[in-house]
């Protein structure tokens, strides 16, 4: 018989590898059945909020009014994704301004900070996954408020003109709210009832299992496509992995000012790198014809990502702890 506590370890262990073979298993299924894309597609946000749930009830919410009290974090992390990281991403496009799909995706996918999984693979380098999830709905609110007038200043009127909000809007309901509300539910009825506890138990022992399943239902829905348009989605690899290096510097130097403590300094490192992939996806997949190839850009940028987020578990905390101290 299956000892659940020492499988539930093991698993937390060694979630880094499981999450790629995830990837490897998802890219397996969507070559060998290409017929699966579509089913697995409509999968991607049942699969993601189940997700998002079991991240939020990781979290106890009795720490977010202090975190969201942190002025010095939350201005940090705002600064970072809508001032820095903007210049920076305008920098790296101006190598695939010629291309409206590719820009458009690139755009798209930079210019939106990650506001679920980056409270995971922050955790796993020791970061403040408390205040991350403080920050979360000012993120989600600040990139859908923005992300219009940076595509207007990057692209053109046309394109904004183009873009249907309701993907991103569903999105927001769908994959933060609901899901956030549901957790704080949960949470209030654990304190109260059995039941509630058991489902909190329940779900974190399901939080690497549903981690593996997003990443396989995304990369299976979509691996096929990529295939096929390979040659133009190699130009923005690079782009994607200069991103990820360039953001460790300057996240640190962003840090500095507002002298945070290792692990808020970690997650804001994190925040700046990591993307709302998996969250403007369904916004990608909305967008009319001639930008067919936005979506594969978006995914392409989850497979770069979640490689430089392993290589960012492993070497952030060495980093960080070399160049910043714990205050008095």
């Amino acid at each position: 018989m299956v000892n659940t506590p020492n499988l539930v370890a093991w698993m937390e262990r060694h979630q880094i590898s499981l999450y790629l073979m995830a990837i490897l298993a998802g890219g397996v299924v969507g070559f060998l059945a290409p017929g699966s894309a579509t089913v697995l597609e409509h999968s991607i946000n049942p699969v993601l909020g189940l997700l998002l749930y079991a991240t939020f009830l990781g979290i106890p919410f009795a720490s977010i009014g202090k975190a969201a009290r942190d002025f010095r974090f939350l201005s940090t992390v705002l600064v970072l994704n809508f001032l820095i990281v903007p210049l920076v991403v305008w920098g790296l496009t101006r190598f695939i301004a010629g291309d409206q799909a590719l820009l458009v995706g690139v755009l798209l996918v930079l210019l939106t900070p990650c506001i679920d999984y980056v409270i995971v693979f922050s955790g796993l380098a020791g970061g403040a996954g408390d205040r991350l999830l403080a920050a979360a709905p000012v993120l989600m609110l600040a990139q859908m408020l923005l992300l219009p007038l940076y595509l207007l200043l990057f692209v053109g009127p046309d394109l904004v003109a183009a873009i249907d909000p309701a993907p991103f809007v569903e999105a927001l309901i769908v994959l933060i709210i609901t899901p956030l509300a549901a957790a704080a539910l949960t949470q209030a009825l654990a304190r109260r009832t059995g039941a509630g506890a058991a489902v909190m138990s329940l779900m974190q022992a399901l939080m690497v299992p549903l981690m593996m399943t997003t990443l396989a239902v995304v990369v299976g829905s979509q691996i096929v496509g990529v295939g096929q348009e390979l040659g133009s989605l190699l130009s923005v690899v690079p782009l994607y992995a200069a991103f990820l290096v360039v953001m460790v510097p300057l996240g640190l130097i962003a840090s500095k000012p507002a002298k945070l403590d290792v692990a808020a300094t970690r997650a804001v490192v994190f925040s700046g790198a990591t993307r709302n992939s998996l969250v403007v996806l369904p916004l990608a997949l909305a967008l009319p014809g001639q930008l067919d190839l936005v979506a594969l850009v978006v995914v392409t940028q989850t497979l770069v990502e979640l490689i430089g987020m392993v290589l960012y578990a492993r070497f952030l905390p060495l980093i960080v702890k070399e160049h910043r101290q714990q205050p008095a």
